[in-house]
């Protein structure tokens, strides 16, 4: 089948109307595709999307119809485990940020003029800061390029919808931190997609993945150490390369696709069950 759309990570076909989502092993950091594939990554995308949508009761109501195999895509076996067949929205061009602690974009933002999407914080703070309560900070959702943070994102959306996707982001940020907590992991931030179906406000794309989400282990957090299960690794390691983020990026040597590979693997075993498998 011709493919909708190529993202980043997915790929999306067009079924009328129904979507089917296809998640890649790509990685992408600081706007640019990597050239070196984490194996086995768009398995767990796919299944840590499909635990959160049925998990989380503020995710309701949500695009997710199955993550069956559709029958025009039996003949590509590589694709099991990988795709989201999806009721087609209306999407909502806007990234809803949550943080509920104060790390990367918001830590240097911090760092820099003591604010956090444009609003002052309390002096003192460092990288790990738990915000209470959390902070939505909504930005664009650039094609190419960087998100843009959104001051005021009722000038964009109106205030009704752009209060309707505060009280959605926060309630289902708050609801998925508690089960992380649970599982021995702090959900940091995340962000979340909606769009309409039917002319009902829903909830889309992917959801609390080690790609659009921070995790730390718990343990490690609570004794004054941020120990990522994300693709936080990886940024760590484009940083140290001396790579200047102007695309192309740089290949990943084996030892940090089987580090980073590691990392979401455990993400996904500390809700799957440790019994999980790709």
């Amino acid at each position: 089948m011709i493919p909708w759309r190529v993202g980043k990570v997915r790929t999306v076909y067009d079924l009328g109307e129904r979507l089917v989502i296809v998640a890649s092993d790509r990685l992408s950091a600081y706007d640019s595709i990597l050239p070196t594939p984490i194996p086995d990554k768009g398995r767990v995308l796919t299944a840590l999307s499909a635990y959160w949508f049925g998990t989380l009761a503020a995710a309701q109501p949500h695009h997710l119809i199955s993550t069956e195999l559709p029958p025009a895509f039996r003949s590509e076996p590589d694709l099991r485990g990988r795709t989201m067949l999806c009721r087609k929205a209306e999407r909502i061009d806007v990234e809803c940020v949550v943080r509920g602690y104060l790390t990367g974009a918001g830590w240097r933002e911090y760092r820099e003029h003591g604010t956090l999407n444009g609003r002052p914080l309390p002096e003192g703070l460092h990288d790990g800061s738990r915000l209470d309560p959390p902070a939505f900070t909504p930005t664009t959702k650039a094609e190419q390029g960087h998100d843009e943070p959104i001051a005021h994102l009722g000038g964009i959306v109106g205030d009704e919808l752009a209060h309707a996707l505060e009280r959605r982001s926060l309630a289902l940020y708050e609801e998925a931190h508690g089960v992380a907590v649970a599982r021995g992991l702090v959900l940091a931030d995340t962000k979340f997609e909606f769009g309409f179906v039917d002319g009902v406000l829903t909830l889309i794309d992917e959801l609390l993945s080690p790609d659009s989400s921070r995790y730390w282990d718990r343990a490690e957090f609570e004794a004054g150490r941020l120990v990522s299960f994300d693709k936080q690794y990886v940024r760590d390691w484009l940083d140290r390369s001396g790579w200047n983020h102007d695309p192309p990026a740089p290949a990943l040597p084996e030892d940090i696709v089987q580090a980073t590979r590691a990392r979401y693997l455990e993400a996904a075993r500390r809700f799957l069950g440790a019994d999980w498998t790709p």
